[in-house]
Parts: structure tokens; sequence; C-alpha cells
């Protein structure tokens, strides 16, 4: 695929990164995406879309086409690996105009397809579906960091594990094109005991010495806090990391100053009931992470289309696509 617009790797920053806290090279981050993991989604997603005759490749034909992909709303431009990955599928190129992570200002050309028709039309939909949704955690991450930022705190804007089945890799790419940190990936990045897990292995204390056993020098072990004292007891016993779940801004900050006074070394993360009109309540001294489920689960997505033009037509912008 070409890349019309794009700067050389290592170039270009979303972010100023600053000496701690996010940090997003936009230019590299398609390199975590592995080929042929990309290739396999692409190729369920369309299964998906189109799992017996395609009936309207009739209508279309196989001459080949050419159309221009369109930014209706502003934003964050997230997702090219995975719009190139649907159209390769489909034999149809893509030529971009901006890089990864551009901020989007309606309406902004962002690319060209082209192909045979009917496959053109065939990865339309798939494509634009998933460029619209990873922008828009990649938009919502960016806006969250800012929001952070604006405070004077450098600790951690991230995500959580409440993404959609199926869609994970592309809600995280998203998070991290926005600035934000993915946290854990799944369930083997990190040795997470939340509420649930201390219950079921009577207490705070044998949970974590359970999950330490586990987790061994490879991982990290976080635990779910409800009170400082709990969050006293999970320290004590090695725990890396402590999560503060729904604490309110005016608990929150004096429980992670006493943790942070008696076991310095130990991350805290704040968590639940945060959005980003009240995040900068949320920023402090003591906390380290800040995580938000709503990053992933309650995104908008981005207004994309697709416009079919003819050889030596001047393209322009359309209505929004269904």
């Amino acid at each position: 695929m070409q890349d019309n617009g794009g700067q050389a790797p290592g170039q270009r920053l979303l972010f100023d990164p600053g000496t701690t806290g996010n940090r997003c090279v936009t230019s590299g981050l398609a390199l975590l995406l592995p080929p042929t993991t990309l290739a396999a989604l692409a190729a369920s997603w369309l299964q998906e879309d189109c799992p017996g005759l395609n009936y309207a490749a009739l209508v279309t034909g196989a001459a080949p086409s050419q159309a221009v992909l369109w930014a209706k709303s502003p934003g964050v431009l997230a997702g090219r690996p995975f719009f190139d990955a649907i159209f390769a599928q489909a034999n149809c190129q893509v030529s971009w105009f901006l890089p990864e992570g551009s901020k989007l200002e309606p309406v902004a050309k962002v690319a060209e397809v082209r192909g045979p028709a009917h496959c053109l039309l065939l990865g339309e939909r798939v494509a634009l579906n998933t460029l619209a949704r990873c922008s828009g955690v990649a938009s919502s991450a960016a806006a969250a960091v800012a929001a952070a930022r604006g405070t004077g705190w450098a600790g951690h804007v991230a995500g959580t594990r409440k993404t959609t089945p199926g869609f994970r890799l592309v809600e995280k790419y998203g998070l991290l094109v926005g600035g934000a940190a993915p946290h854990r990936y799944d369930l083997g990045g990190l040795v997470m005991v939340k509420d649930n897990h201390v219950m079921a292995a009577g207490g705070v204390k044998k949970a974590v010495r359970g999950a330490r056993r586990a987790a061994d020098f490879a991982l990290k072990v976080e635990v779910e806090c409800s009170s400082l004292q709990e969050a006293l007891e999970a320290a004590e016993e090695g725990a890396d990391l402590i999560l503060l779940d729904n604490f309110r801004p005016e608990e929150l900050h004096p429980t992670a100053e006493v943790l942070k006074a008696r076991f310095p070394s130990v991350g805290v993360e704040a968590s639940g009931g945060i959005t980003l009109g009240n995040l900068p309540q949320f920023c402090g001294p003591h906390i380290d992470v800040i995580s938000l489920g709503l990053l992933t689960q309650a995104s908008p997505a981005l207004d994309f289309s697709l416009k079919l033009f003819a050889e030596g037509a001047t393209p322009v912008p359309h209505a929004r696509q269904s």
C-alpha cells in the first residue's frame, strides 16, 4: 500500500511524551500488528458480511474503479492497517493522504482505494466500520489524555479489558494511537486479583499469595481494593499495583497518600466512575494510572464515507452511507 502523505517511521508524535506518562509514536504502531493476524481478522470480517453469494456484484461488474475515503467528523485517524488488510483481501489497493494519528478536520480527503468495482464495494462497509470504530476509540483516548495533561498530571491514562468480543485488537490499537495505555491485553498480561477472586480465596492475603505463586518473577500482580485496610494488606503480601476501585476523589487521594507513604514502590491505579468530564478530579501526585472502561465501551464512531468517482472526474464528499 502506498502512503502519499505519511512521514518516515519514528518522525511523527501525536503527543509530546515529555519524560513520563503516555507515549505514542503513531508512525511505528503498525509494527505491533502481525500481518498474519491482520489477514485472518480481515478475512473473518469479510466472511461475516458476505458468507454466501454477493448479489450486488452483478450490478457493479468487475471494471477497474476508484473511490475516495472522506472523513466527515472531527477526531483522530486510527486503524489504517486494518483498513489496508480488508482491502488487500478484496484485491484492492489503498493510497493514503494522511498519516496514522492525524487530527481530522471535516471534510478531509483521507485516502483513495482502487480495484475491481465489485471487490471495492465488497470491502467498503467492513473497512468503514473498522476505521470508524478504531478512530472513535483513538479520539476518546486523545481527549482523555488531553484532560489529564491539562492538570499537569504525568501518569498513565489507560483503557480496560472492557472491549468488544472479536474486536479487541482494533480497540486496543486505537487506545495506543490516541496516546493512552492499552492496559493488559488479556488474562495472561497481568495477574489481576479482583473482588471475586478475593472472595473465592478467602481474603486479600490468601489471594495475593496465590497470585504471587503463579506470577513468580515474570508478571506483575495487581489487586483490586475497596478500602485502605485491604490496600495495605495487599501491599504487605507483595502486590505490585493496587487498584482503588470506585473511590470518590475525596477518598481516593488520602488513601493513595497513606499507601504510598508505607509502600512508595507500589503503583496506584484509580478506576470506576471516571468520565471525561470528571477525570481531572482523579489526577493527583499519588495516582500512577487512571483507567476508563468508556474509552472502548462508549466511544462514538467517527463518520467516514467512501465515494466512487469516474476517471478524470473531481471526487466530492457525499451524504452519510448506511
